[in-house]
């Protein structure tokens, strides 16, 4: 029996902390303060000092596969200077440690904190002297880690380079924020993705493939107008990459909207050989809620890639978190058979949570049955998309199963199912404490998810 993996997720700016230490330069995100309700991105949950201490924990959990981003600031100076060796002995040091314990590596290269000096001059993603500097520095963290690490993917969740999100994870500084400069930028994060996927084909024995944020979208309401603008944000955001991800080719929709529109792309030649022989080893995307499209909210003229900033409603039928998520187990499903029994490739889940706001007595350990029954009923789905529609799943990961920043730096909304006792302006000590769930994840882990109660 193919072994399934049972992991945790991490991003390299939420977890390390470190941020000036072992002759890490600076990213964009090392320079942000903090606000009201947001840490700044100095310690997270200095991962940098207490990573054995963590892995002791995923050890304990039975866990066999953990996700961490290499951190492009912390290996190469400014992000296109030398290596340093000092931050590849870092990495060295939390691969091997892994590795001891049993625990399967998987590296992603980028996770939103571009180098600060890359964005300051060249405008980040925009600009292909970083796209240079990112093939450069992949290839040089292959080079290094892939007679140990065999699973890797490029891009956190690819497809928001394709939304209007991408000016604020790809190092864009300045601009008018065009639509021509995101599918510029868009196409330049694939071109890297693709650089690299093919130089790792061709020079190891490694797997890797592209990642997406799937948000599972349905029509508002039973008219047609709803279901299409939900078929085309699927169409422009999840299928086009999984197009090029499988096969090496854009979906035909997109490219038609790119010339129908005149939008004013550098292209060449190089770039499109490169793209057209792509291959992917699995498919992999993060999955936490989903949501509706309400088409008559959607000015005309409005780019697929921007439906959801004017559309999104809430379902009334589904649980809604604090923060707008809403809890839907069975569009997991969906999103498991949409991917593989359109491209059958092995499918793989790699991030997977819900973040809620914990607070420790200091004594008891916090009795989380909301984060249990969250995880319980989305592995039931994936046990069905397995074993009722004959899904091929690799593993299950889920997102900052030790307590970490939130993506806008939140140390309030916590994913864990161990505490890391920090606030987001009082680092305190740092302590780790499993909640309830932890018990309950371990459980199911060892058991290989057999027992879920």
């Amino acid at each position: 029996m193919t072994k399934f993996f049972w992991g945790n997720s991490t991003s390299s700016m939420q977890t390390e902390g470190g941020w000036n230490e072992g002759g890490k330069s600076l990213s964009v995100y090392d320079i942000r303060k903090p606000g009201e309700h947001t840490s700044d991105w100095h310690f997270a949950n200095d991962n940098y000092h207490h990573f054995t201490e963590d892995f002791d924990y995923l050890q304990d959990l039975g866990m066999n596969m953990y996700r961490f981003q290499v951190s492009w600031s912390r290996v190469i100076k400014d992000g296109d200077g030398a290596v340093n060796e000092e931050g590849l002995k870092y990495y060295d040091k939390l691969v091997d440690a892994l590795l001891e314990r049993n625990i399967e590596p998987m590296i992603c290269l980028y996770h939103f904190d571009m180098p600060l000096h890359l964005a300051q001059k060249y405008n980040g993603f925009v600009n292909k002297q970083v796209c240079d500097a990112f093939i450069r520095y992949g290839k040089i963290i292959v080079d290094h880690f892939a007679d140990r690490v065999k699973y890797w993917i490029t891009f956190n969740e690819q497809n928001l380079y394709h939304t209007s999100e991408a000016f604020k994870i790809a190092g864009y500084l300045k601009g008018e924020k065009t639509l021509s400069e995101l599918y510029q930028i868009a196409h330049n994060v694939m071109y890297c993705h693709a650089a690299i996927a093919n130089y790792l084909h061709e020079n190891t024995d490694a797997k890797i493939g592209g990642m997406l944020a799937y948000n599972q979208v349905y029509g508002a309401t039973a008219n047609p107008q709803d279901a299409f603008a939900a078929h085309q944000i699927d169409e422009f955001l999840n299928y086009d990459l999984l197009d090029v991800f499988s096969y090496g080719k854009h979906s035909a929709a997109v490219l038609a909207f790119i010339k129908n529109h005149h939008l004013q792309l550098a292209v060449t030649d190089k770039e499109k050989e490169t793209i057209a022989a792509v291959k992917s080893d699995f498919l992999s995307f993060s999955y936490y809620a989903s949501s509706t499209i309400d088409a008559s909210k959607i000015p005309a003229d409005t780019a697929p890639n921007q439906y959801l900033e004017f559309g999104r409603k809430l379902n009334p039928v589904l649980q809604t978190s604090e923060w707008g998520w809403q809890i839907d187990p069975l569009g997991f499903r969906d999103v498991l058979n949409k991917i593989y029994q359109r491209y059958h490739l092995p499918v793989f889940p790699i991030e997977n949570g819900i973040g809620v706001r914990e607070e420790w007595d200091g004594k008891t350990p916090i009795q989380d049955d909301y984060r249990i029954d969250y995880h319980r009923s989305h592995i039931k789905a994936m046990q069905a998309a397995i074993k009722e529609d004959g899904v091929d799943v690799i593993g299950y990961l889920g997102w900052g199963l030790i307590d970490i920043l939130s993506s806008q730096g939140d140390m309030d909304k916590r994913y864990g199912v161990v505490y890391v006792n920090r606030t987001n302006h009082d680092l305190r000590d740092m302590k780790r404490v499993p909640k309830k769930s932890y018990y309950w994840l371990k459980k199911v882990i060892r058991s290989n998810g057999r027992d879920l109660s």
